[in-house]
């Protein structure tokens, strides 16, 4: 891992297209990088992406480990349908939703046409693209949603008949307990789901290709067109670098920030 790391710095400081040996060029990739209009719209939408998909994922993770976690006798079964979305490659999740979402045929706009909604190709439409993506990667929130699960495991019975008897409602035991002695588990599906949202690559190459209008044009789409269809690997190697260090830029705040809402007390019961 070091070396890929190391060389692409080098490669960083270079004109290389791949085929021809690379030349120096200093940091001249960093300053066209920071000069890039491009450069500006792929971490906007990235960041609205990220904004957007990770809490929600978050969310809706939680919710299904409550579900998993019933004690009821087809829990098992139960576990097994939410987590079944999970399994499906994102290339392939990405050609299903081109067939929910198209205008004249796709369930998404029939559904909505019970409404009065006209039909709306909502791929084909910058205010929609992002928000059909962001949609999609709820559908991958079971790997989430099992280590909720584990974390939900883990917690002490006795917290909660102790709060029971102390006639606490399921609502406070849930913000008193459950939430609590879930951060840590809160913490690392945010670091791994910000990573996750930073590399949004798949469905934006495969869906609209980073339209309509450049609104789909995530980071990584942007940092391979420029490696595999450009031909310039030098200024791609400075888009990774940069990515890197503002991921690891990220988590340590996120780290930082934890300390005041992150619980590891989990013997307390």
């Amino acid at each position: 891992m070091i070396y890929p790391l190391v060389y692409s710095f080098v490669i960083s400081l270079t004109q290389y297209s791949g085929m021809q040996s690379p030349t120096f060029i200093g940091f001249q990739n960093y300053i066209a990088a920071f000069l890039d209009p491009l450069v500006r719209t792929a971490v906007g939408n990235t960041v609205y992406y990220m904004l957007l998909a990770v809490p929600i994922g978050l969310v809706v993770a939680l919710l299904l480990a409550l579900a998993m976690n019933r004690n009821v006798r087809e829990v098992a079964l139960y576990r097994t349908l939410l987590y079944l979305p999970s399994l499906i490659p994102m290339f392939a999740l990405s050609f299903i939703f081109i067939v929910f979402v198209n205008p004249q045929y796709g369930i998404v706009n029939q559904f909505l046409g019970l409404f009065g909604m006209p039909a709306t190709n909502l791929l084909g439409a910058p205010r929609y693209a992002k928000i059909v993506m962001i949609v999609m990667a709820q559908l991958g929130a079971g790997n989430a949603a099992l280590i909720y699960l584990a974390g939900l495991r883990n917690i002490p019975d006795t917290l909660y008949e102790a709060a029971r008897i102390d006639g606490a409602s399921r609502f406070r035991q849930f913000f008193a307990i459950t939430v609590p002695l879930l951060t840590p588990t809160i913490l690392f599906n945010l670091i791994t789901g910000v990573s996750g949202a930073m590399m949004v690559f798949t469905e934006a190459f495969i869906m609209t290709d980073g339209g309509p209008d450049n609104s789909t044009l995530f980071y990584m789409l942007y940092l391979w067109r420029n490696a595999f269809s450009y031909g310039q690997l030098g200024f791609a190697s400075a888009l990774a670098v940069l990515l890197f260090l503002f991921g690891m830029l990220l988590a340590g705040l996120i780290y930082w920030l934890s300390r005041r809402f992150v619980n590891y007390d989990v013997s307390a019961g």
